[in-house]
């Protein structure tokens, strides 16, 4: 059995599914996926992604604001509110992206700390995403004390330096088609290191779609595919990283 924690099903275009979500969940049952985090990327859309994913039992969700949509403040108040819903069990997609945004820094620290303090008041973890942003990542985790509540850096692929920071604050790392990629060796060598306690996997649909589908749209079946990578990389057997992928999700998610 397998865990997708990280995706995106509100962003999928159904047209490849016959315009229909039930075709992507289904896709994902029948590859042994048996749930899937649907991940919020910006507040005025979350209430859409609740109608999209309510009548699926196998589907959880998160609530946050990506650190690429900050075209004003976030309100911390709705963000807190919007989180409660039975249904969210992360707050995020939140972080620090310099790569693509440097010019929202600000934004996106005001936005980040939001998030922290949100999810402590909620105590449910965070669901961070990072880019070009390690130092100060970091150090906004530390300084809010996002250890009391810990989380995911998702879709990982920085440095083993921060993996192993971010996994002493009580952070597990998750892994997406990217370990797939060609150029990604830097990568695979971080995902040698992670713990058996510590790695999650991820597909980041509908985007990043792994070997051997890279150029497609992305799915939640396809976590398998990133699994397959991971056994291989990590040296171990495809059911025992489906066995530890699922047990970590489940241990981060208890509370």
């Amino acid at each position: 059995m397998f865990i997708d924690s990280h995706c995106h099903l509100d962003r999928l275009d159904l047209a490849d599914f016959d315009h229909n979500l039930d075709n992507v969940v289904q896709a994902a049952t029948d590859a042994k996926v048996t749930e899937l985090l649907c991940v919020s990327v910006t507040l005025e859309d979350f209430e859409s992604m609740v109608e999209k994913t309510k009548k699926y039992k196998n589907v959880t969700l998160s609530c946050g604001t990506h650190p690429l949509n900050q075209e004003d403040k976030v309100d911390e108040s709705k963000l807190l509110t919007l989180a409660q819903h039975p249904n969210v069990i992360a707050v995020g997609e939140t972080g620090l992206d310099y790569f693509y945004a440097p010019e929202t820094k600000a934004l996106q620290l005001d936005s980040f700390v939001k998030h922290v303090r949100v999810a402590k008041k909620l105590n449910k973890p965070l669901i961070i995403h990072t880019r070009d942003a390690q130092e100060d990542t970091l150090a906004i985790l530390r300084e809010e004390g996002a250890e009391q509540v810990g989380g995911i850096l998702h879709c990982f692929t920085e440095s083993w330096e921060m993996a192993e920071q971010a996994i002493a604050m009580g952070f597990y790392i998750s892994f997406s088609g990217i370990v797939t990629f060609k150029n990604a060796s830097a990568l695979r060598e971080v995902a040698k290191k992670v713990p058996d306690d510590r790695f999650l996997i991820e597909t980041d649909a509908p985007y990043l779609a792994p070997v051997p589908h890279r150029g497609k749209q992305n799915q939640p079946a396809y976590v398998v595919e990133v699994a397959k990578h991971l056994a291989s990389i990590r040296g171990q057997s495809l059911e025992t990283i489906a066995k530890l992928s699922t047990d970590n999700f489940k241990r981060l998610f208890s509370r």
